[in-house]
């Protein structure tokens, strides 16, 4: 399927420079959103994932619809101040600026077999900051999956030594 077809380019978004891939068009459309699910849902069982890890806002629409199929577990990974109780966080940059991500601390069993799901890869500061956090919490991870990869920014150089995937890369 031709899920570059169903990305939508935004220029300057959200600031002067940056080159947005909007995925509201992809999960508008019911057969490419089933196909992303049903491709991230296969990488995902082929690393025996346990728990599936959503990271804040976007990987939450593919990470719980993938929990929900493959009946896993689903964690959250939040923005900085959005979870009510005892919680683990770590900073790290973005393409435009700095953040925060927080995983509650009895979100994860030692040991618990952690699939992380976002829509983009970028410079890999989100991606590897989640795995940190990940394996702060005590899990460990076992993939990422993503829908989109922007190669030239290089974000795979950030999660070496992780398995991961994309399914549309520009």
């Amino acid at each position: 399927m031709d899920l570059k077809g169903k990305i939508r380019d935004v220029p300057d978004f959200p600031v002067e420079g940056v080159l947005f891939r909007d995925i509201t068009p992809l999960i508008g459309d019911p057969l490419a959103f089933r196909f992303t699910i049903d491709e991230l849902c296969v990488h995902a069982a082929r690393r025996d994932a346990s728990t599936i890890v959503g990271i804040e806002s976007r990987g939450f629409v593919f990470g719980a619809a993938i929990a929900d199929r493959m009946r896993l577990p689903f964690v959250p990974l939040r923005k900085e101040g959005k979870l009510p109780t005892a919680r683990i966080s770590i900073e790290y940059s973005l393409e435009y600026g700095d953040s925060l991500l927080e995983i509650h601390e009895d979100a994860l069993a030692l040991g618990k077999r952690a699939y992380i799901v976002d829509d983009l890869l970028a410079t890999g500061g989100t991606a590897a900051a989640s795995a940190k956090l990940v394996e702060l919490a005590g899990g460990e991870v076992v993939g990422l999956g993503f829908v989109i990869e922007l190669e030239d920014l290089r974000g795979r150089g950030k999660i070496d030594g992780y398995e991961a995937i994309s399914l549309v890369r520009y």
